[in-house]
């Protein structure tokens, strides 16, 4: 079994820690992306010990409270088992999380237009049944997560609040079903938020954003809620180029790496 974890197959470290508080989530997207593939991909065996913290820090250019915080979310996926004195291990995975929908969804390799299309009957049913049947806590919820995304500067905190609203909207809807639909491709989503929350080329005029959709749901205008949300999916469409016909996880490693570059040069 490999007791480390390969180095060669997804390109070169960067050659220091990124300082910059901004980037540390995308670090950390970076990191625990990488290690995940080569755990559900195989390339990791079961049982193999991951390299400490301190290697793990070394070979990725990280701090080891990022490396801390991936271990964390691994864990909290069931990949690892962190044996305390003893190191991290990769588990088992059972039949059941093999066949969780993101799992199946993946297996299917997506791609970013794909999902926009799937988004698009699911959400905009969700926003018109939302704007029918929101109560005002869920009112309050989409607004907070508005704020949030408005006012955020780190690009996975952005792509988080972002998410936060999609959500919000589904539980508003009053459909479990939707918002179950919803939560299975949740990972894809955020995948594509960190994209569009961190390209320019997403804030073209005149399209409406979460403010507007919000506006629509609480003026309680099912058909005006449903057109905004229609409008602002299919601008991925227009904006994400040869993007759109690219595999979603891909293009979020892709995208994820040439944030961190342009980091690095700006340091």
């Amino acid at each position: 079994m490999p007791s480390s974890v390969p180095s060669s197959s997804h390109g070169s470290a960067p050659a220091g820690p990124v300082a910059d508080p901004a980037q540390r989530g995308l670090l950390t997207e970076r990191i625990a992306r990488r290690l995940e593939h080569d755990i559900r991909s195989g390339e990791i065996a079961v049982g193999a010990k991951l390299p400490s913290e301190r290697e793990l820090a070394a070979q990725f250019g990280s701090s080891r409270n990022v490396v801390r915080e991936v271990l964390r979310r691994l864990e909290a996926q069931h990949l690892i088992e962190v044996a305390p004195g003893r190191g991290s291990f990769v588990r088992e995975q059972t039949p059941g999380q093999a066949r969780g929908y993101d799992a199946l969804y993946r297996a299917g390799r997506p791609t970013v237009r794909q999902l926009i299309e799937a988004r698009l009957p699911l959400e905009v049913e969700m926003v018109r049944l939302a704007t029918r049947h929101a109560t005002d806590e869920d009112l309050a919820t989409m607004r907070d997560a508005c704020d949030a995304l408005e006012s955020a500067t780190d690009v996975v905190v952005k792509a988080q609040a972002d998410m936060d609203f999609h959500d919000a909207v589904a539980v508003a809807s009053k459909n479990p079903v939707l918002r179950i639909m919803l939560s299975s491709i949740s990972g894809m989503m955020f995948e594509m938020m960190l994209r569009s929350n961190s390209d320019p080329s997403i804030g073209e005029e005149g399209v409406p954003h979460h403010p507007e959709i919000f506006a629509a749901i609480e003026a309680r205008d099912v058909d005006l809620a449903g057109a905004r949300m229609r409008e602002h999916l299919m601008l991925g469409l227009r904006t994400y180029g040869p993007d759109l016909d690219v595999q979603v996880d891909t293009m979020a490693r892709n995208h994820i790496e040439t944030l961190l570059e342009r980091a690095a040069r700006g340091r």
